[in-house]
């Protein structure tokens, strides 16, 4: 789940496009997914169309980056539900309709879970993953902290993670131990005990050491993001409910970092980053240059809705600060 959400340069047309609705099912009330485990196709055109995407001719990895680049740039990572007293619920027909439907954003569980969803029914070989987050104490959070997902292609192993607030923007290689420099930054997996020792996962001859990484699925990887871990990830595949009691703990515990603030952020078309955090609007250029301001809050609703193409009917109430001691 992450926990930093940096802004960006403002851009408001690839997040107001219209989509309709997603089509409803009794039968399928309980959220549950259909034996295949996708999703129906109109549905899957409905999701494409949120992202203003078109379905993929094949489910190759170049599709799978056009995929991912998009979702980061039309559906916001945010925790507005938190702050509005809306129930989380991890169920696909929960996660279609706030996503699809009432063009919502989520956090790490709703967007990479119905992110799993959509490249599921597109063809992908596609699976949840388990994260827990480093806090900026060096320490691990809760166990299911964060779930990512898997995709496995012809081209190999692949994490794709739309739900990370400021993260790679493109799907990283898991295969390798060498560093991935792509527009979020540079990005590197190493294994977790390794790193742990301060020890480098590369071999000389460019291979993997103690065959510790995705290839062989048998060790956690930590992700690193300039050199600094973001968070450690199993390599067992999870099932979305497997995560109820992390998104119970994320969504009210008073040490969550979602109880303790209020964000709404998302990719731009050029590369920056737009976050609204609490009344602060917040845009980060490409080059990392940004610029703050104050939201009036008799603006707030236009803001969310201008910037982020989010509806609401009330603004979400931003939590207070604890008091010092």
């Amino acid at each position: 789940m992450g926990t930093e959400a940096n802004a960006g340069r403002n851009g408001t047309t690839d997040a107001t496009t219209d989509v309709g609705a997603v089509p409803a099912d009794p039968a399928r009330a309980e959220g549950t997914l259909h034996a295949e485990g996708a999703l129906r196709a109109e549905e899957v055109d409905a999701y494409l169309r949120r992202i203003g995407v078109e379905r993929p001719a094949v489910p190759d990895v170049e599709a799978l980056r056009r995929l991912h680049v998009q979702h980061l740039r039309t559906v916001p990572f945010e925790n507005l539900s938190v702050h509005l007293g809306e129930e989380i619920v991890l169920t696909e027909r929960a996660l279609l309709d706030k996503i699809v439907r009432d063009r919502r954003g989520g956090f790490c569980y709703e967007l990479n879970g119905a992110f799993a969803m959509l490249l599921t029914a597109l063809g992908y070989d596609a699976e949840l993953l388990s994260g827990r987050v480093y806090g900026p104490d060096g320490r691990l959070g809760i166990p299911y902290d964060h779930a990512a997902v898997r995709v496995r292609t012809a081209d190999g192993p692949l994490l794709a993670d739309v739900g990370f607030g400021r993260h790679s923007h493109y799907p990283l290689r898991l295969d390798t131990a060498e560093e991935q420099a792509e527009p979020g930054g540079a990005f590197r997996f190493v294994a977790a005990d390794e790193f742990a020792a301060g020890d480098e996962l590369a071999t000389a001859d460019g291979g993997v050491a103690s065959g510790e990484c995705a290839v062989t699925g048998t060790g956690d990887l930590d992700v690193l993001r300039d050199g600094a871990p973001q968070y450690r990830l199993e390599m067992r595949p999870r099932a979305l409910g497997d995560f109820e009691a992390g998104c119970w703990w994320q969504t009210t515990s008073p040490k969550s970092h979602f109880t303790q603030s209020l964000v709404c952020s998302r990719l731009t078309d050029d590369g920056g980053r737009i976050t609204l955090s609490g009344r602060t609007f917040v845009s980060t250029a490409p080059d990392g240059s940004r610029t703050e301001r104050e939201i009036p809050e008799d603006e707030l609703l236009a803001a969310y809705r201008t910037h982020f193409g989010i509806t609401l009917d009330r603004a979400p109430v931003a939590p207070v600060p604890p008091t010092p001691r």
